[in-house]
């Protein structure tokens, strides 16, 4: 029977970026989504920038009722390193953050956050990792219980090296800390990937569909503010890249994608972050290969017109 109103239960781990940012605006509106928590960690930027630019965010949605740890200022072994070419210095893209904010975060870690949000609810909480998994692979070591206690994780980035229908791609969540993506491939805590090539090549904006975004309402503009400094680099159109929203998307509407089920290997060593999948029926990854682009867009565009009443803090 089919359930009416199924809230699912997230925990969002985050790096905020532009595409995190963009996807934050989704997933925070998103009645269907109950986010107990949100942690950030360094990534894209430094850990201090990325959660600045969370308060910001949850400032400027008028959003207070959920909770923010602060996590990982590094990596568990590398030093860090930083996206600031594609997501600018301040990590909003075209878009400048000020320098404080008001927002308030929890006095735990968020090693220990996630912890305490994953025992109060045992089996219902799905993490959304749109980061380096330095966090979670902390928890793990941490408290090795959560393996039993989460039903599966989503994430971003990454591609099967070699495999047919995949570029042969380093992702950035990947190269920033393998060792901790290593961790989380031993937990076997069923996993889905969302390649960065799903983001990138299949369900990106267009330039059309960028500045149309622009001019369906204020949230839209702010959107545009951000994406007018995040054009994605290596194609010979102007586009965006929805990597982080498609994990959303996956949890809210699993049947916009196909996947495959494999398991995983992430290179440490001579190529860090370098990921190949050994495909098979009963593998512990789903990797998703495609998506319904038309339907996935006019889902998108759906929310965002729900945002035209909306005025920004």
């Amino acid at each position: 029977m089919k359930v009416k109103n199924k809230k699912y239960k997230v925990i969002i781990d985050t790096d905020p970026g532009v595409d995190d940012c963009y996807a934050l605006i989704f997933m925070l509106n998103d009645p269907s989504l109950d986010v107990k928590l949100i942690t950030t960690l360094g990534g894209n930027l430094g850990v201090e920038t990325v959660t600045r630019n969370l308060l910001h965010l949850l400032e400027k949605f008028d959003i207070k009722d959920i909770p923010v740890a602060k996590g990982s200022p590094r990596p568990l072994k590398r030093l860090p390193i930083d996206a600031k070419f594609i997501h600018q210095n301040e990590g909003m893209g075209a878009y400048i953050p000020p320098k404080k904010v008001k927002g308030n975060l929890l006095k735990e870690n968020a090693i220990e956050a996630m912890y305490r949000v994953i025992k109060e609810n045992p089996g219902e909480i799905t993490p959304i990792l749109i980061g380096p998994h330095t966090n979670f692979a902390k928890l793990l070591k941490a408290h090795p219980d959560v393996k039993d206690l989460v039903p599966r994780i989503i994430y971003e980035g990454g591609s099967p090296y070699g495999a047919p229908g995949f570029p042969d791609h380093i992702s950035f969540n990947m190269s920033y800390d393998p060792e901790a993506f290593q961790i989380v491939l031993d937990s076997k805590i069923p996993l889905v990937l969302v390649p960065s090539n799903m983001g990138r090549r299949i369900t990106h904006l267009d330039e059309k569909l960028v500045y149309k975004i622009k001019e369906q309402n204020e949230v839209g503009a702010f959107i545009y503010q951000m994406f007018n400094g995040y054009w994605e680099p290596g194609f010979p159109d102007k586009r965006v890249a929805t990597n982080d929203i498609c994990t959303y998307m996956y949890l809210t509407h699993p049947k916009l994608f196909k996947y495959l089920t494999a398991d995983m290997t992430v290179d440490t060593d001579t190529a860090p972050g370098k990921t190949f999948a050994f495909f098979h029926k009963n593998g512990n990854i789903k990797i998703l290969k495609s998506a319904n682009r038309k339907k996935f867009i006019r889902i998108l565009m759906k929310r965002l017109k729900k945002f035209d009443n909306f005025k920004l803090k």
